[in-house]
């Protein structure tokens, strides 16, 4: 084990892409992504690597771990979403391992290819928290194959159980720039696909405003995060992490 302390906090989105960043200096062929607070059932990475092998054609890009809260439940925050429009050959293809074919997954739990992350790029570490799974996740699967592995099982043990409309105070600033600039990005996203999440957003945001307990806070977060959205786009992942003590080669993306 390799034990990394960046100079400063940058948040789970820095820790994820230095992460990263040196395993595919490393050389690894495989990475597997997980939140701190994830704990991996006994066959997790087993289910995962099996897919993987057993796929037909070329093995996908990524592949993502059913997750459960601490009762059992399905946890709401970390469903992966389901590919939309996914051709029959891609449902039958993945219905042969077990899968189903996603369009994007969260970090709490995703085995990569690390060739593909070397093509794509690193997770964006200026997001800091949120949404840098989702713009990751979008980008790599892109035009190749992701999966969700039900067989795959690991529980995420956070405080409580809730999706991410759960009100959200001021972190509710990081959701909002940070899909904005998702949005605005070339590479994650097709254009049809912009409108659709676009939409879903705005629905999900509507949910979080009646959610909250404090409508005026979260509106001035929702001012914050539009107008730094809109204005800004996120420095590449080498200057922030560079800023936190760890060099690293990252791909430019698209913006």
């Amino acid at each position: 084990m390799r034990l990394v302390a960046l100079t400063h906090n940058t948040g789970g989105a820095g820790g994820f892409a230095g992460g990263m960043a040196l395993a595919l200096a490393g050389a690894a062929d495989l990475v597997w992504l997980m939140d701190d607070d994830t704990m991996p059932g006994p066959h997790a990475l087993r289910a995962m690597l099996e897919a993987r092998a057993c796929y037909p054609g070329r093995p996908p890009a990524l592949i993502a771990s059913r997750v459960l809260w601490t009762d059992g439940r399905a946890h709401p925050m970390n469903t992966p979403r389901i590919k939309p429009f996914a051709t029959r050959a891609q449902r039958r293809a993945a219905d042969v391992v077990g899968c189903l074919p996603i369009r994007s997954a969260s970090f709490v739990s995703i085995l990569v290819e690390a060739g593909a992350c070397g093509r794509r790029g690193l997770p964006q570490a200026d997001y800091f928290l949120w949404n840098d799974d989702f713009e990751f996740t979008t980008r790599l699967l892109r035009g190749n194959a992701g999966q969700l592995c039900p067989a795959s099982v690991v529980l995420h043990k956070t405080r409580t159980f809730g999706s991410t409309d759960a009100d959200p105070g001021p972190r509710f600033f990081y959701e909002v720039r940070n899909k904005i600039w998702t949005l605005k990005a070339r590479s994650p996203l097709a254009p049809f696909e912009r409108l659709l999440y676009g939409g879903s957003t705005l629905r999900r945001w509507a949910r979080t405003f009646a959610n909250s307990s404090d409508r005026g806070a979260l509106g001035r977060q929702l001012v914050r995060g539009i107008a730094a959205g809109v204005r800004t786009s996120p420095r590449p992942t080498e200057e922030v992490l560079a800023g936190a003590g760890l060099m690293v080669q990252a791909r430019r993306q698209d913006r």
